[in-house]
C-alpha cells in the first residue's frame, strides 16, 4: 500500500469537498443572485436550496470522514478495520478510502 498516494488521494479528496461546499455556501448567501420580485421563480430557486442543503450537508459528512482517514494515516492504523482489527481489503480502501471496516464486519452490520 502506497500511503504517501492514499494521504494525497484524500487530501484532494477533501479540498474538493470543500471547495464544493464554499460554493454552494455561497449560492446559499445569494452572493450571486440574490432573490428578485418574482415569487414563481423565488419558490423554485427555495426548492433547489433544498437540494444544496442536502449537497452541503452530505459534503460535511464526508470531509469529516476524510479527515478522520487522513488521521489514521498519520496514526499508522489506515486501513485496518475498526471493528475486527483486522485488514481492509485495498480494493475497498480504492473505492470508498475513508472506509473503516472490512467487507465482512460491513455486511455483520
Amino acid at each position: 500500500m502506497d500511503i504517501d498516494a492514499i494521504r494525497e488521494r484524500l487530501r484532494r479528496e477533501l479540498l474538493g469537498l470543500i471547495q464544493r461546499n464554499a460554493k454552494i455556501a455561497a449560492t446559499l448567501r445569494r452572493e450571486q443572485n440574490p432573490l428578485g420580485g418574482d415569487w414563481t421563480e423565488n419558490a423554485a430557486v427555495l426548492e433547489n436550496d433544498e437540494v444544496l442543503d442536502a449537497l452541503d450537508a452530505e459534503g460535511r459528512t464526508r470531509a469529516t470522514q476524510l479527515r478522520a482517514a487522513l488521521g489514521r494515516v498519520a496514526a499508522g492504523t489506515y486501513g485496518t478495520c475498526m471493528r475486527c482489527r483486522g485488514p481492509i481489503h485495498p480494493e475497498r480502501l480504492d473505492a470508498i478510502p475513508e472506509v473503516t471496516t472490512c467487507i465482512e464486519c460491513a455486511r455483520a452490520a
